[in-house]
């Protein structure tokens, strides 16, 4: 009873609500992309108790849907755990931004936000709030966010992954998962250096299509990295 009532009380509060809905507001997005998961994973040849824990217990679409292909064609461990990595590599960053706001709590708590923390629950906390401190309503405004993005993206990657024999190719719900991720990378894309390291990637990805075990996005990561460390430093020298 104790937890329903503070069940209750979080949902009543107008940090934990606002959250809510500015996570709404992209939620189809996510819905498209977490379906266009949930049916990669089973088309990858991942068995239903497989696809369902990569869900649950990896929570990051766009390293489930690179690591995806490589699983499919035999990728060796190393080149699929490597590329994942990589492709998280944006999390750093979200971290030591985060670490502003909580560092103060107990480590236990820090790992649970940890799971839960998606690339737009940063991009509108820090645009809530701007000032890397901590503040009254942040944890709340942050498990309001959760509240959306967290079962959204699990609904629809599950009612993907239950369907995907059922849902045929020319719906085009794989362009609907890349329109998507567009929306996602420029909704992030709020600096002219940034806009850089995006061009820097997109040029390499292309270029470099052609190698195998889709090291391409290896080459783009790298390459993007490096731009934007080129950048960085010109900044801090100028």
């Amino acid at each position: 009873m104790q937890f329903l009532e503070r069940l209750r009380a979080l949902a009543a509060d107008p940090d934990f609500r606002h959250g809510a809905r500015d996570m709404a507001s992209p939620s189809l997005g996510l819905a498209a992309w977490g379906l266009v998961t949930g049916v990669a994973m089973v088309k990858s040849g991942l068995s239903l108790p497989l696809a369902c824990g990569m869900s649950l217990l990896v929570f990051a679409g766009s390293a489930q849907l690179t690591a995806l292909p490589l699983i499919a064609s035999g990728a060796p461990l190393w080149v699929v755990l490597a590329t994942a990595f990589c492709v998280n590599l944006r999390f750093v960053i979200f971290s030591a931004q985060w670490r502003n706001y909580f560092a103060h709590l107990p480590r236990v708590r820090r790992l649970t936000l940890t799971y839960f923390a998606a690339d737009l629950n940063f991009v509108y906390f820090v645009k809530r709030y701007p000032d890397p401190v901590p503040a009254a309503g942040q944890r709340r405004y942050f498990w309001g966010g959760v509240a959306v993005n967290w079962p959204a993206w699990q609904l629809c990657s599950f009612t993907g992954i239950l369907l995907a024999d059922r849902i045929p190719t020319h719906w085009g719900i794989g362009f609907a998962g890349v329109l998507a991720l567009l929306g996602l990378s420029y909704s992030l894309l709020t600096e002219k250096m940034l806009w850089w390291v995006a061009v820097t990637a997109g040029a390499v990805s292309i270029a470099t299509y052609g190698l195998p075990l889709k090291l391409n996005i290896l080459c783009a990561i790298v390459a993007a990295g490096a731009v934007g460390w080129w950048l960085d430093a010109r900044q801090g020298r100028a």
